[in-house]
């Protein structure tokens, strides 16, 4: 008995009716003849709701209630969708409020989700969450309140498994640049084709004349034996070093909607990694701040990618002062070979970058550096807002100086030969990967 009425809550529409009958029982006193009307109506409540218990608790198990994941994995930054299959085990219709457990890392106290199940129908229906960290996240119960045709009494059932989903960085990002890769459609996505300068130095075949091909290509001794005009094919530099460099300094602690400027550079390292292992280069990592918190050397094993996903899974950092004096003193002694430095930083100002330039330009000497940077965004909406008062004139002069000194850090890095991207955060995949493509259709490394 005790277990059934810790079950039990009253909907509100017994609530409404019992407010009904209070209002009788004062009216009796005014007029008693409501007061035997009162009466029978509460005596009437009171059989009804005793009936709709029975028969919410006539069945011990009144769901099949269970929750799955499309992956077992979550993806950082995306939206992952997730499942309730529910199956109505009463041989009557019910109405269903059903409330999921999530993680406490969403912050959301108002999920419901509302439903109808015929005797016996089954149904599956989907939600999605969006994290912004990565980490493990704990799912608990799945409840239920359930409702009779009557619908005086809810009852309160819980099911489902108490289970643990890990967070990695971006892998659904992942899985559609690797397929637009391996198809050649990344320009689907927002890629540039780049024209392309010369040709490497690599032979990949010899083919038939098209029009099209560049006739400085053409094979005369292979011509001469075809009978026909036959062309040299290249292909890029392959099995070069490509390293993401990424800044886990205090800078990168910066929030955009949401997830932190440090965890866009993780996903966006980790689709790089990727396309770099697509194109037959050595893909690998190093994550810095006040020392070198974690490094995976470029090679081409058949578990490099996995390394790399882990790698940057467990990433944590507890945002310092980034030492690049200490960068380029590890680059220096543990990398020797010229490889593609792609790093993921955030100079705010031109003395920031002043700071720290004459080790980036050592760096640079030895291999080719891309230095990455965030666009304030809402500093650019403050530039494209028209101005209403003399306060958002100031604010808007304050604006336009930091975004000309974010200007001028790209020449600055010009100045010295040192390659850049300017980009916005959600852009920042897609910017990453242009320059990438840039580089090795030019061969510049």
């Amino acid at each position: 008995m005790k277990n059934v009425l810790k079950h039990i809550k009253l909907s509100k529409t017994l609530y409404v009716l019992l407010f009904v009958n209070i209002v009788l029982y004062v009216l009796s006193f005014l007029f008693p003849i409501l007061y035997s009307i009162a009466f029978s109506f509460l005596i009437l409540l009171i059989l009804v709701a005793v009936i709709d218990t029975i028969l919410l608790f006539r069945n011990e198990l009144p769901l099949h209630l269970s929750r799955q994941s499309k992956f077992a994995r979550l993806s950082n930054g995306d939206s992952n969708e997730l499942y309730l299959e529910i199956e109505n085990l009463y041989a009557f219709k019910i109405k269903i409020k059903l409330i999921d457990e999530l993680p406490v890392q969403f912050q959301q106290r108002d999920f419901l989700i509302n439903i109808k199940l015929n005797s016996g129908e089954q149904k599956k229906l989907s939600y999605t969450v969006r994290p912004v960290e990565r980490g493990e996240y704990h799912f608990g119960k799945i409840n239920a309140l359930i409702c009779s045709p009557i619908g005086f009494i809810e009852r309160h059932f819980v099911s489902g498994e108490n289970f643990m989903l890990a967070c990695y960085p971006s892998f659904l990002k992942l899985n559609q640049y690797e397929l637009l890769a391996i198809s050649n459609r990344l320009s689907e996505i927002g890629t540039k084709k780049i024209k392309r300068i010369g040709h490497s130095s690599e032979f990949e075949q010899i083919k038939e004349y098209v029009i099209g091909d560049d006739v400085r290509t053409i094979n005369w001794k292979a011509t001469a034996r075809k009978n026909q005009l036959m062309v040299n094919h290249y292909r890029d530099e392959r099995a070069q070093q490509v390293y993401c460099l990424i800044d886990m300094g205090r800078i990168m602690k910066m929030p955009f909607e949401k997830l932190s400027l440090l965890d866009y550079a993780i996903n966006a390292a980790l689709v790089l990694g990727h396309i770099a292992w697509i194109k037959d280069d050595k893909p690998g990592l190093i994550g810095f701040s006040d020392k070198i918190n974690y490094q995976v050397q470029a090679e081409r094993k058949g578990n490099q990618l996995l390394r790399l996903q882990e790698t940057l899974y467990n990433a944590k950092t507890d945002f310092k002062e980034s030492n690049y004096e200490m960068l380029l003193t590890y680059t220096r002694t543990k990398i020797t070979q010229r490889s593609l430095f792609l790093l993921f930083t955030n100079f705010e100002t031109l003395s920031g970058l002043k700071r720290q330039m004459k080790y980036l330009r050592k760096i640079a000497t030895q291999h080719l550096l891309v230095v990455i940077f965030f666009e304030n965004t809402e500093l650019k909406e403050l530039l494209n807002k028209k101005p209403e008062s003399t306060f958002e004139i100031y604010e808007q002069t304050i604006a336009a100086k930091f975004d000309q000194e974010r200007r001028q850090i790209i020449k600055e890095l010009q100045q010295y030969g040192i390659l850049s991207v300017y980009t916005s955060p959600e852009n920042l995949t897609v910017n990453t990967l242009n320059k990438y493509l840039e580089i090795k259709t030019r061969s510049l490394l």
